[in-house]
């Protein structure tokens, strides 16, 4: 059986399975007893029909199949990937309330030193990274929110015990980046490795802001969808 074939069923059959690392050149060049020129050859081809990618100084790795990550009015993480068998789950990072930055104060429309919760997390799917969210929302409107958040999984229960009924998206800017430091440290990524980003606003029934966020998916694992709601057209942001 030829090393490309070889190879391709291992991945196929589950004995490397996603994400997980295949054995070095060397280790390869001696199980088909052939010189590592070859291998390379062989990696390549699997890399470029899309089976693994390579990370300089680590090694190659099996592809996960990338998830569909739907953007419309009302996303939801738990509730979009409800329906795929996929175990969902979260750590959070960091919660705190800290005075708002210009951005912050301009897109939660806050007075000026107004203060902001911000709830920094990991959203991991079937126990794996997937995204790296920070949200911020205005404390002025949401003083209990902290407390909800301790106890619910879910932001849209937190805000929900604060009052929040139901909130949509205003707006979405969705583009590709480099991942660097806390981002690529979390999402377990190589330095300058691509990724996702979305920065939005989300507003309540009364077209109050109650949520303006960036979340950065995991280039590998995810494949985001816009839906037709999902960016309103002229609307100056």
């Amino acid at each position: 059986m030829q090393i490309h074939a070889a190879l391709y069923h291992d991945i196929a059959s589950g004995i490397y399975g996603k994400g997980q690392k295949i054995p070095t050149e060397a280790a390869l060049a001696k199980r088909f007893d052939a010189n590592r020129h070859t291998i390379r050859r062989a990696l390549a081809k699997l890399q470029s029909q899309g089976h693994i990618h390579v990370r300089q100084g680590a090694g190659a790795f099996v592809n996960h199949a990338p998830i569909d990550y739907r953007l419309g009015k009302k996303t939801r993480f738990s509730q979009n990937l409800a329906g795929t068998g996929l175990q969902t789950g979260r750590e959070v990072l960091r919660l705190e309330t800290v005075p708002a930055s210009k951005k912050a104060v301009k897109y939660l429309q806050l007075p000026k030193g107004g203060m902001v919760h911000i709830l920094e997390l990991v959203s991991l799917v079937d126990d794996a990274p997937f995204s790296y969210g920070r949200s911020i929302f205005p404390a002025n409107r949401l003083p209990n929110l902290p407390d909800a958040l301790r106890e619910n999984e879910s932001i849209t229960a937190a805000l929900a015990a604060n009052g929040v009924a139901d909130y949509s998206r205003a707006w979405t800017r969705l583009s590709a980046k480099a991942a660097t430091g806390t981002i690529a440290r979390v999402l377990h990524l190589p330095e300058r490795s691509p990724v996702l980003r979305t920065v939005g606003l989300n507003i309540d029934a009364d077209q109050l802001p109650v949520e303006y966020g960036r979340t950065w998916f995991h280039g590998e694992r995810a494949q985001i969808v816009v839906e037709g709601d999902a960016f309103p057209l002229n609307r100056k942001i």
